[in-house]
């Protein structure tokens, strides 16, 4: 595993459109209302995977839907509860996914993602991407969710993946870049959103995946010097 270079990346947010799945989804069960359950389903989402890291991803969802449309002064039928987990299949991909891990995978880096779903629903996901992907840790494989580091280090330890050449790709910055950080593990942020987070903890920061090849490569050219 020695000469393996390992590119790893969240998936929902930063290959996946998560944020449109979601308010498109609750705008099917609430018309005129779905951004702003959306706004109120990331809030909740964040407090019930703190509260109960061993649930599985469907009854997050579920359990965050409801918060988000009690807050919201909603009544959600309970055969609605669960709508999100009825719509991930059909989530979009981000329209720069395929070609940008299509150029990682040319340039001899191997794909893993590192996702805070479980097992069902990253498959559904993944048949979306269009390339291949060499590795998988999900909520499920770990009993928790990022960002407890549960996540990167059992990549670490299945994997073999050393600092100097391992790259994590994410959006996502209380989930991943924040404690990519706190262990030392190269990172590029996709700061999809504009968040003013302190870009200053990603070694690197791009608007989306359009030139994910040249920030991975140089973010590794780095690692190596230190």
């Amino acid at each position: 595993m020695g000469d393996v270079r390992w590119a790893t990346f969240d998936c929902f947010g930063t290959l996946v459109d998560w944020r449109h799945g979601i308010a498109t989804t609750a705008e099917l069960l609430f018309p005129g209302r779905g951004p702003e359950l959306l706004e109120l389903y990331n809030k909740h989402e964040r407090k019930v995977q703190a509260e109960t890291p061993a649930m599985r991803y469907g009854g997050v969802l579920e359990e965050a839907l409801r918060r988000a449309t009690r807050e919201a002064g909603l009544e959600l039928r309970e055969d609605d509860a669960s709508a999100l987990s009825a719509t991930i299949p059909y989530w979009p991909v981000f329209p720069d996914v395929p070609r940008a891990l299509a150029d990682l995978r040319a340039a001899g880096w191997r794909l893993a993602l590192l996702t805070n779903c479980d097992n069902v629903f990253i498959g559904e996901s993944q048949r979306r991407l269009g390339v291949h992907i060499d590795a998988v840790v999900t909520a499920e494989h770990v009993g928790s969710y990022k960002p407890n580091p549960s996540h990167f280090t059992r990549f670490e330890e299945s994997f073999g993946a050393t600092r100097d050449k391992w790259v994590h790709v994410a959006e996502g910055y209380f989930h991943d870049i924040d404690p990519a950080h706190a262990l030392a593990i190269p990172r590029v942020w996709i700061n999809r959103q504009g968040l003013t987070d302190d870009p200053s903890i990603a070694d690197v920061v791009l608007p989306d995946l359009a030139d994910v090849l040249n920030a991975v490569e140089q973010t590794h050219a780095a690692a190596q010097r230190r």
